[in-house]
Protein backbone atom coordinates (compact mmCIF):
# COMPACT_ATOMS: atom_id res chain seq x y z
CA UNK A 1 0.00 0.00 0.00
CA UNK A 2 1.44 3.36 -1.01
CA UNK A 3 2.34 5.48 1.89
CA UNK A 4 2.55 2.56 4.40
CA UNK A 5 5.82 2.59 6.29
CA UNK A 6 8.18 -0.23 5.30
CA UNK A 7 8.70 -3.06 7.87
CA UNK A 8 12.12 -2.83 9.42
CA UNK A 9 14.28 -5.92 8.87
CA UNK A 10 16.14 -7.18 11.94
CA UNK A 11 19.70 -8.18 11.06
CA UNK A 12 20.39 -11.95 11.37
CA UNK A 13 22.25 -13.13 14.37
CA UNK A 14 25.40 -15.12 13.63
CA UNK A 15 24.48 -18.76 12.97
CA UNK A 16 20.73 -18.07 12.62
CA UNK A 17 18.96 -19.78 9.74
CA UNK A 18 15.46 -20.20 8.38
CA UNK A 19 14.73 -23.46 10.30
CA UNK A 20 12.81 -22.92 13.48
CA UNK A 21 14.60 -24.13 16.62
CA UNK A 22 11.78 -26.61 17.42
CA UNK A 23 12.48 -28.54 14.24
CA UNK A 24 16.24 -28.52 14.57
CA UNK A 25 16.68 -31.76 16.56
CA UNK A 26 17.23 -34.16 13.66
CA UNK A 27 20.34 -35.78 15.16
CA UNK A 28 20.37 -34.91 18.84
CA UNK A 29 23.75 -34.99 20.52
CA UNK A 30 22.97 -37.36 23.46
CA UNK A 31 21.91 -40.25 21.18
CA UNK A 32 25.09 -39.67 19.20
CA UNK A 33 27.08 -40.20 22.37
CA UNK A 34 25.11 -43.38 23.19
CA UNK A 35 25.66 -44.71 19.68
CA UNK A 36 29.38 -44.15 20.00
CA UNK A 37 29.41 -45.83 23.43
CA UNK A 38 27.55 -48.89 22.14
CA UNK A 39 29.91 -49.08 19.18
CA UNK A 40 32.88 -48.96 21.53
CA UNK A 41 31.46 -51.69 23.76
CA UNK A 42 30.73 -53.93 20.77
CA UNK A 43 34.31 -53.53 19.67
CA UNK A 44 35.48 -54.60 23.13
CA UNK A 45 33.46 -57.83 22.97
CA UNK A 46 34.04 -58.42 19.26
CA UNK A 47 34.98 -62.00 18.39
CA UNK A 48 38.50 -62.61 17.11
CA UNK A 49 37.41 -65.89 15.46
CA UNK A 50 36.82 -66.11 11.69
CA UNK A 51 36.24 -68.84 9.13
CA UNK A 52 38.36 -68.83 5.96
CA UNK A 53 36.06 -69.04 2.93
CA UNK A 54 36.86 -69.54 -0.76
CA UNK A 55 39.16 -67.14 -2.60
CA UNK A 56 40.63 -65.68 0.56
CA UNK A 57 37.37 -64.33 1.97
CA UNK A 58 36.74 -64.36 5.71
CA UNK A 59 33.50 -64.74 7.63
CA UNK A 60 32.73 -63.83 11.23
CA UNK A 61 31.21 -66.81 12.98
CA UNK A 62 27.83 -66.86 14.72
CA UNK A 63 27.11 -68.85 17.89
CA UNK A 64 26.42 -71.97 15.78
CA UNK A 65 27.48 -73.21 12.36
CA UNK A 66 26.21 -76.18 10.34
CA UNK A 67 28.44 -77.96 7.82
CA UNK A 68 28.07 -81.28 6.02
CA UNK A 69 30.27 -84.09 7.31
CA UNK A 70 33.19 -84.59 4.94
CA UNK A 71 33.87 -80.89 4.52
CA UNK A 72 37.12 -79.36 5.71
CA UNK A 73 37.20 -76.15 7.71
CA UNK A 74 39.84 -73.53 8.47
CA UNK A 75 39.44 -71.21 11.45
CA UNK A 76 41.64 -68.25 12.33
CA UNK A 77 42.03 -66.31 15.53
CA UNK A 78 43.71 -62.90 15.54
CA UNK A 79 46.72 -62.60 17.82
CA UNK A 80 50.34 -63.61 18.26
CA UNK A 81 49.70 -66.03 21.17
CA UNK A 82 46.44 -67.91 20.64
CA UNK A 83 45.10 -70.91 22.58
CA UNK A 84 42.46 -73.24 21.09
CA UNK A 85 39.78 -75.46 22.58
CA UNK A 86 37.96 -78.16 20.58
CA UNK A 87 36.23 -81.55 21.13
CA UNK A 88 38.50 -83.51 23.47
CA UNK A 89 38.38 -86.77 21.56
CA UNK A 90 40.46 -85.18 18.78
CA UNK A 91 43.29 -85.06 21.35
CA UNK A 92 42.50 -88.47 22.81
CA UNK A 93 43.07 -90.20 19.48
CA UNK A 94 45.79 -87.73 18.33
CA UNK A 95 43.83 -87.22 15.13
CA UNK A 96 46.04 -86.37 12.14
CA UNK A 97 43.10 -84.57 10.48
CA UNK A 98 43.56 -81.73 12.97
CA UNK A 99 46.30 -79.15 12.40
CA UNK A 100 46.99 -76.19 14.69
CA UNK A 101 49.63 -73.56 13.91
CA UNK A 102 50.61 -70.20 15.36
CA UNK A 103 51.67 -67.63 12.77
CA UNK A 104 52.88 -64.06 13.31
CA UNK A 105 49.46 -62.38 13.40
CA UNK A 106 46.97 -65.21 13.94
CA UNK A 107 46.44 -68.75 15.12
CA UNK A 108 45.19 -71.30 12.60
CA UNK A 109 43.06 -74.42 13.10
CA UNK A 110 42.41 -76.72 10.14
CA UNK A 111 40.15 -79.79 10.38
CA UNK A 112 40.18 -81.98 7.26
CA UNK A 113 37.60 -84.57 6.19
CA UNK A 114 35.24 -83.80 9.07
CA UNK A 115 32.96 -86.45 10.56
CA UNK A 116 29.80 -86.34 12.68
CA UNK A 117 32.00 -87.06 15.73
CA UNK A 118 33.72 -83.67 15.28
CA UNK A 119 30.49 -81.88 16.29
CA UNK A 120 31.09 -79.60 19.26
CA UNK A 121 32.46 -76.32 20.61
CA UNK A 122 35.44 -74.67 18.91
CA UNK A 123 36.88 -71.64 20.68
CA UNK A 124 40.02 -69.56 20.95
CA UNK A 125 41.41 -66.78 23.08
CA UNK A 126 44.47 -64.58 23.32
CA UNK A 127 47.00 -65.38 26.05
CA UNK A 128 48.63 -62.52 27.96
CA UNK A 129 52.00 -63.63 29.30
CA UNK A 130 54.43 -62.11 31.76
CA UNK A 131 57.46 -64.37 31.88
CA UNK A 132 56.23 -67.91 32.54
CA UNK A 133 52.84 -66.76 33.86
CA UNK A 134 50.01 -66.53 31.33
CA UNK A 135 46.36 -65.63 31.64
CA UNK A 136 43.36 -65.50 29.33
CA UNK A 137 42.51 -62.13 27.79
CA UNK A 138 38.75 -62.04 28.41
CA UNK A 139 38.25 -59.19 25.88
CA UNK A 140 39.76 -61.15 22.99
CA UNK A 141 37.98 -64.47 22.61
CA UNK A 142 35.94 -66.30 20.00
CA UNK A 143 33.64 -69.32 20.08
CA UNK A 144 31.27 -71.24 17.84
CA UNK A 145 29.48 -74.58 18.08
CA UNK A 146 29.81 -76.55 14.82
CA UNK A 147 27.31 -79.21 13.73
CA UNK A 148 28.81 -81.62 11.20
CA UNK A 149 25.56 -82.99 9.82
CA UNK A 150 25.29 -86.59 8.67
CA UNK A 151 21.93 -88.19 7.92
CA UNK A 152 23.43 -91.61 8.75
CA UNK A 153 24.63 -90.36 12.17
CA UNK A 154 21.99 -88.19 13.83
CA UNK A 155 23.69 -88.64 17.21
CA UNK A 156 27.29 -87.58 17.82
CA UNK A 157 29.16 -90.93 17.90
CA UNK A 158 30.80 -92.06 21.15
CA UNK A 159 33.55 -94.64 21.75
CA UNK A 160 31.31 -96.84 23.94
CA UNK A 161 27.86 -98.41 23.64
CA UNK A 162 26.95 -97.80 27.29
CA UNK A 163 27.62 -94.90 29.61
CA UNK A 164 27.09 -94.23 33.33
CA UNK A 165 25.58 -90.90 34.39
CA UNK A 166 25.69 -90.03 38.11
CA UNK A 167 22.71 -88.20 39.57
CA UNK A 168 23.76 -85.90 42.40
CA UNK A 169 20.92 -84.23 44.33
CA UNK A 170 22.76 -80.91 44.51
CA UNK A 171 23.71 -80.37 40.86
CA UNK A 172 22.21 -80.89 37.37
CA UNK A 173 22.90 -84.15 35.52
CA UNK A 174 23.38 -84.35 31.75
CA UNK A 175 22.42 -87.26 29.49
CA UNK A 176 24.84 -86.33 26.67
CA UNK A 177 22.90 -87.52 23.61
CA UNK A 178 23.92 -84.61 21.36
CA UNK A 179 22.79 -84.46 17.73
CA UNK A 180 24.61 -83.56 14.53
CA UNK A 181 21.54 -81.90 13.02
CA UNK A 182 20.18 -79.02 15.12
CA UNK A 183 16.67 -79.31 13.62
CA UNK A 184 16.30 -83.00 14.62
CA UNK A 185 13.43 -83.86 16.94
CA UNK A 186 14.89 -85.60 20.01
CA UNK A 187 12.98 -87.48 22.72
CA UNK A 188 14.09 -89.26 25.90
CA UNK A 189 12.93 -92.80 26.76
CA UNK A 190 13.11 -95.15 29.71
CA UNK A 191 14.02 -98.77 28.93
CA UNK A 192 11.94 -100.30 31.73
CA UNK A 193 9.11 -99.70 32.05
CA UNK A 194 9.20 -98.79 28.34
CA UNK A 195 7.95 -95.20 28.11
CA UNK A 196 8.82 -91.76 26.82
CA UNK A 197 10.02 -89.36 29.51
CA UNK A 198 8.30 -86.01 29.28
CA UNK A 199 10.59 -82.98 29.03
CA UNK A 200 8.65 -80.16 30.61
CA UNK A 201 11.25 -77.44 30.00
CA UNK A 202 11.62 -76.92 33.76
CA UNK A 203 12.85 -80.04 35.58
CA UNK A 204 14.04 -81.78 32.40
CA UNK A 205 15.15 -79.71 29.42
CA UNK A 206 16.82 -80.47 26.10
CA UNK A 207 19.90 -78.46 25.15
CA UNK A 208 21.01 -79.14 21.57
CA UNK A 209 24.66 -78.54 22.59
CA UNK A 210 24.58 -80.78 25.70
CA UNK A 211 21.71 -83.25 25.60
CA UNK A 212 18.94 -83.77 28.17
CA UNK A 213 19.52 -81.97 31.46
CA UNK A 214 17.93 -83.07 34.75
CA UNK A 215 17.90 -79.82 36.72
CA UNK A 216 17.05 -81.42 40.10
CA UNK A 217 17.92 -85.15 40.04
CA UNK A 218 16.16 -87.51 42.46
CA UNK A 219 16.30 -91.26 43.10
CA UNK A 220 13.12 -91.58 40.98
CA UNK A 221 15.19 -90.74 37.89
CA UNK A 222 17.54 -93.74 38.22
CA UNK A 223 17.46 -96.51 35.65
CA UNK A 224 18.45 -97.07 32.02
CA UNK A 225 17.45 -94.50 29.40
CA UNK A 226 18.16 -93.77 25.74
CA UNK A 227 17.38 -91.02 23.24
CA UNK A 228 15.56 -91.15 19.92
CA UNK A 229 16.10 -88.65 17.07
CA UNK A 230 14.13 -88.04 13.87
CA UNK A 231 15.04 -85.87 10.88
CA UNK A 232 13.63 -86.53 7.41
CA UNK A 233 13.96 -90.27 7.66
CA UNK A 234 13.82 -93.31 9.90
CA UNK A 235 14.31 -92.53 13.62
CA UNK A 236 17.67 -93.38 15.18
CA UNK A 237 18.46 -94.60 18.70
CA UNK A 238 21.35 -93.40 20.86
CA UNK A 239 23.54 -95.52 23.11
CA UNK A 240 22.09 -96.44 26.52
CA UNK A 241 22.76 -94.44 29.66
CA UNK A 242 22.66 -96.00 33.14
CA UNK A 243 21.53 -93.33 35.62
CA UNK A 244 22.85 -93.99 39.14
CA UNK A 245 21.67 -91.92 42.09
CA UNK A 246 24.41 -90.71 44.44
CA UNK A 247 24.01 -89.39 47.97
CA UNK A 248 27.19 -89.36 50.01
CA UNK A 249 28.71 -86.52 52.02
CA UNK A 250 31.16 -84.30 50.16
CA UNK A 251 34.54 -83.56 51.66
CA UNK A 252 37.75 -85.43 52.55
CA UNK A 253 37.51 -89.24 52.32
CA UNK A 254 35.38 -91.07 54.87
CA UNK A 255 38.00 -93.63 55.88
CA UNK A 256 38.30 -96.68 58.13
CA UNK A 257 41.21 -99.05 58.81
CA UNK A 258 41.38 -102.58 60.13
CA UNK A 259 44.04 -105.30 60.46
CA UNK A 260 43.42 -109.00 59.96
CA UNK A 261 44.75 -109.35 63.51
CA UNK A 262 46.14 -106.84 65.98
CA UNK A 263 48.46 -109.49 67.44
CA UNK A 264 50.68 -111.55 65.17
CA UNK A 265 53.27 -114.26 65.69
CA UNK A 266 56.59 -114.57 63.90
CA UNK A 267 56.20 -115.78 60.28
CA UNK A 268 52.47 -114.90 60.20
CA UNK A 269 50.97 -113.04 57.24
CA UNK A 270 49.21 -109.83 58.22
CA UNK A 271 47.10 -107.64 55.99
CA UNK A 272 45.80 -104.16 56.85
CA UNK A 273 42.82 -102.80 54.92
CA UNK A 274 42.08 -99.08 54.41
CA UNK A 275 38.52 -98.45 53.16
CA UNK A 276 36.88 -95.30 51.77
CA UNK A 277 33.20 -94.74 50.97
CA UNK A 278 32.62 -91.87 48.57
CA UNK A 279 31.10 -90.48 45.41
CA UNK A 280 31.20 -92.84 42.41
CA UNK A 281 33.14 -90.47 40.15
CA UNK A 282 35.67 -89.21 42.74
CA UNK A 283 39.08 -90.89 42.69
CA UNK A 284 40.92 -91.68 45.92
CA UNK A 285 44.70 -91.91 46.32
CA UNK A 286 46.26 -93.95 49.14
CA UNK A 287 49.62 -93.61 50.89
CA UNK A 288 51.02 -95.87 53.64
CA UNK A 289 53.43 -95.50 56.51
CA UNK A 290 54.40 -98.73 58.33
CA UNK A 291 57.10 -99.91 60.78
CA UNK A 292 59.40 -101.71 58.34
CA UNK A 293 59.29 -98.95 55.73
CA UNK A 294 62.55 -97.22 56.66
CA UNK A 295 64.48 -100.48 56.59
CA UNK A 296 62.95 -101.18 53.13
CA UNK A 297 61.00 -104.14 54.44
CA UNK A 298 59.07 -105.50 51.41
CA UNK A 299 55.29 -105.13 51.56
CA UNK A 300 52.64 -105.77 48.92
CA UNK A 301 50.09 -102.97 48.37
CA UNK A 302 47.00 -103.44 46.19
CA UNK A 303 44.37 -100.78 45.40
CA UNK A 304 40.94 -101.37 43.88
CA UNK A 305 37.39 -99.98 43.87
CA UNK A 306 33.84 -100.94 42.92
CA UNK A 307 30.33 -99.48 42.97
CA UNK A 308 27.81 -100.69 45.54
CA UNK A 309 24.12 -100.01 46.11
CA UNK A 310 23.24 -98.86 49.60
CA UNK A 311 19.46 -99.23 49.57
CA UNK A 312 16.75 -96.87 48.21
CA UNK A 313 18.65 -96.62 44.94
CA UNK A 314 21.73 -94.85 46.29
CA UNK A 315 25.06 -95.72 44.68
CA UNK A 316 28.41 -95.38 46.45
CA UNK A 317 31.99 -96.07 45.45
CA UNK A 318 33.97 -98.27 47.82
CA UNK A 319 37.74 -97.85 47.43
CA UNK A 320 40.21 -100.10 49.23
CA UNK A 321 43.95 -100.29 49.73
CA UNK A 322 45.35 -103.51 51.16
CA UNK A 323 48.86 -103.69 52.65
CA UNK A 324 50.19 -107.24 53.07
CA UNK A 325 53.20 -108.14 55.25
CA UNK A 326 54.39 -111.73 54.87
CA UNK A 327 56.61 -113.57 57.39
CA UNK A 328 55.90 -111.15 60.23
CA UNK A 329 59.00 -110.16 62.25
CA UNK A 330 59.66 -108.14 65.39
CA UNK A 331 60.50 -105.07 63.29
CA UNK A 332 57.01 -105.22 61.73
CA UNK A 333 55.27 -104.49 65.04
CA UNK A 334 53.94 -100.95 65.46
CA UNK A 335 51.56 -98.43 63.90
CA UNK A 336 50.20 -98.90 60.38
CA UNK A 337 49.06 -95.53 59.01
CA UNK A 338 46.87 -95.02 55.93
CA UNK A 339 46.45 -91.58 54.30
CA UNK A 340 43.50 -91.34 51.90
CA UNK A 341 43.26 -88.28 49.67
CA UNK A 342 40.76 -86.84 47.20
CA UNK A 343 40.40 -83.39 45.62
CA UNK A 344 38.75 -82.02 48.78
CA UNK A 345 41.34 -83.09 51.30
CA UNK A 346 42.87 -86.05 53.06
CA UNK A 347 42.11 -88.29 56.03
CA UNK A 348 44.63 -90.18 58.14
CA UNK A 349 43.74 -93.35 60.06
CA UNK A 350 45.92 -95.81 61.96
CA UNK A 351 45.88 -99.20 63.66
CA UNK A 352 48.51 -101.02 65.73
CA UNK A 353 49.79 -104.55 65.27
CA UNK A 354 51.75 -106.12 68.18
CA UNK A 355 54.05 -109.15 68.23
CA UNK A 356 52.54 -111.98 70.28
Amino acid sequence: VIGQPAKSKRPKEPGENKIKPINKKVKPKPPKMRERESADSSLKSQSILTQVMDKGHFQKLAATLSLSAGQSIELRCKGSNVTWNYPSYLDTFKDSRLSIKQLDRYGQLILANSTAADTGEYSCWLQLCNGNKCRKDETKTGSTYIFFTDKEELFVPTPSYFEIVYLNPDKPAVIPCRVTTPSAKVTLHREFPAEEIETDGTDIIYDVKKGFVYQHPTSDHKGIVYCKAESQGAPQISIKYHLLYVEVPKGPPSTTIAASSNRAEVSDSVHVICTVLGEPDVDVNFRWQYPGQESERPAIIQNFWRLINRGTGHTTRISKSVLLVEDFEARDAGNYICIAQNLQGETTVATRVELS
